[in-house]
C-alpha cells in the first residue's frame, strides 16, 4: 500500500511538473521508489522519474549515478559517460562514481579511455585497490598482460587478500606461460595373443603469435623391442575463424612408420560449429594415405565433436569413425571426457607395420575411452588419466577377436619463460 501511495505521488508530481516545469513531491521518496521500478523490470519509468528528478536537483549526485549505472546496464555506454563526467567535475572525491565510470568503459570495449580514467582517479585515490583492479583490467584488455601483471602485484603487496586480484594473477599467468612441458605413459593389456605394450611421450609446446608449436618423442616398447619417433605438430593461425594443423614425424624402427606426415584445415561455423578437411600419410612398406574429416560443435561448458577416417585400399576401402564428448570445468585443462568409435584406422592403430598392410585395413575393432583432467590451483600444472577398452579383430585369425584395455597417465607444466 505504501508503494502504491509513493507511486502515485510521483504521479501526481509529474503531472505538476508538465503544468509547473517544477518537481513538486519528496526527492528522496521519489528516488527510493524509481529504484525499486528499476529493480523490477520497470527500468524506462524509473530513467524517466530519475531525470525528471534532476531537472531541478542537477547536484542530487546519487541520483545522477544510478542513473548512470542504469544507462551502463542498457548498453548506453556514451549516456552514463555523460552522466559520470558531470558527477566528477563537481565532486571527485567520489570513488564509487570512478570506479563505475571505468567500468563503463571497459563495457564499452574501450580500454584505453578506462585506463586514461584510472589516473586521472589515482590523483584523487593513489594506490587504490579496486581503481588497480581495473588499470589491470584496461591494460590485460590492451593486450599488455605483462604491465597487467606488474599492476597485480602492486596490488596484492598493498592489499594480498584481495580474492578477485590473485584470481586475476593466475588467469594471466597462465594466459602469459606460453610454454608447456609434458610427459605422458600408456599400457595396453591384451585378452590374448600379446604381451603387454608400452608406451611414452615426452613433448614441449611454444604458443606464438602464429599458432602454437609442438615437438614430441614417443617411446614404443613392443614385441620385445624399443623404438623411437620424433614428430612435429603446428597449429598456425591463418585468418580469424580458419587456422590448421600440420604434422611431420621420423623414425627408423619397425614399430613406426619410417616417415608420416599430414595436414589439416579447421574452420568456425556459425551456431558455434566448427569443421575440418585433412589427410594422414604413413610410410612403412609402402604409402598409406588416410583422408580425415571432423565436426564439432561447442554449447556452454560441453563439446561434441565426431571424426572420421576413410582409407583407400584392397580389397576393399575402410571407413571408421569416433564420437567424442568433453565436459569442461574451471578451465580448458579440467574437463570429463568420453569417447567410442567404430573401424579401423591406421592411424590410431599402435602396430600397424608389422602385419600386411591391405589386410589390417579392412581389420573389425570397437572401442571406448573415458577420461578426466585436471589443473593446479594456480593453474601452472595439470593431470590426465584415462582408460579405455578395444574389441580388435585379430589381424592374423580374421573372425576372431581379442580385447584391449588400456590405460594412460600424462603430466604437463606451463612456464613464462
Amino acid at each position: 500500500m505504501k508503494k502504491f501511495f509513493l507511486v502515485l505521488l510521483i504521479f501526481t508530481s509529474i503531472c505538476s511538473f508538465g503544468q509547473e516545469r517544477v518537481f513538486t513531491g519528496d526527492p528522496d521518496k521519489a528516488f527510493e521508489v524509481a529504484r525499486e521500478m528499476a529493480f523490477n523490470e520497470q527500468r524506462a519509468q524509473a530513467q524517466d522519474t530519475l531525470r525528471l528528478l534532476l531537472v531541478k536537483y542537477p547536484n542530487y549526485h546519487d541520483i545522477r549515478s544510478f542513473l548512470a549505472n542504469t544507462y551502463s546496464w542498457d548498453g548506453a555506454y556514451s549516456m552514463a559517460k555523460k552522466e559520470f563526467e558531470y558527477i566528477l567535475t563537481d565532486s571527485p572525491d567520489r570513488l564509487n562514481d570512478w570506479e563505475a565510470m571505468i567500468t563503463n568503459e571497459l563495457r564499452s570495449d574501450a580500454p584505453e579511455s578506462a585506463l586514461a580514467m584510472t589516473e586521472k582517479a589515482f590523483k584523487h585515490f593513489p594506490n587504490n585497490a579496486e581503481l588497480l583492479y581495473l588499470k589491470a583490467t584496461a591494460e590485460d584488455d590492451l593486450e599488455n598482460s605483462e604491465e597487467a601483471l606488474q599492476t597485480l602485484n602492486t596490488l596484492l603487496n598493498l592489499n594480498p587478500e584481495h580474492e578477485k586480484a590473485q584470481r586475476f594473477k593466475v588467469n594471466l599467468i597462465d594466459k602469459l606461460s606460453k610454454n608447456t612441458i609434458g610427459i605422458a605413459t600408456s599400457v595396453d593389456v591384451y585378452s590374448e595373443v600379446f604381451d603387454p605394450m608400452q608406451y611414452y611421450l615426452v613433448k614441449y609446446s611454444r604458443q606464438t603469435k602464429f599458432g602454437s608449436i609442438h615437438a614430441k618423442m614417443n617411446i614404443n616398447h613392443r614385441f620385445s623391442s624399443t623404438g623411437v619417433q620424433f614428430e612435429v605438430d603446428a597449429y598456425p593461425k591463418i585468418t580469424k575463424g580458419l587456422y590448421a594443423y600440420a604434422n611431420f614425424g621420423v623414425s627408423n624402427s619397425f614399430l613406426f612408420p619410417d616417415l608420416r606426415f599430414g595436414a589439416e584445415l579447421y574452420k568456425s561455423l556459425p551456431k558455434s560449429f566448427e569443421a575440418s578437411l585433412g589427410f594422414r600419410t604413413l610410410k612403412y612398406t609402402s604409402h598409406t594415405t588416410i583422408y580425415t574429416g571432423s565436426v564439432g560443435w561447442y554449447t556452454g561448458n560441453n563439446y561434441l565433436s565426431f571424426r572420421s577416417y576413410v582409407t583407400p585400399g584392397e580389397p576393399d576401402t575402410s571407413v571408421s569413425g569416433t564420437l567424442s564428448y568433453r565436459r569442461y570445468g574451471k578451465d580448458a585443462d579440467t574437463y570429463f571426457s568420453l569417447a567410442m568409435g567404430i573401424g579401423f584406422s591406421p592411424e590410431i592403430y599402435r602396430f600397424f607395420g608389422e602385419f600386411n598392410e591391405d589386410v589390417i585395413v579392412n581389420l573389425d575393432s570397437q572401442k571406448f575411452n573415458v577420461g578426466y583432467s585436471f589443473s593446479s590451483k594456480n593453474k601452472k600444472n595439470s593431470l590426465g588419466i584415462n582408460a579405455g577398452v578395444v574389441h580388435q579383430e585379430i589381424s592374423f585369425a580374421p573372425g576372431e577377436y581379442f580385447w584391449i584395455y588400456s590405460f594412460s597417465l600424462s603430466w604437463n607444466m606451463k612456464y613464462v619463460k
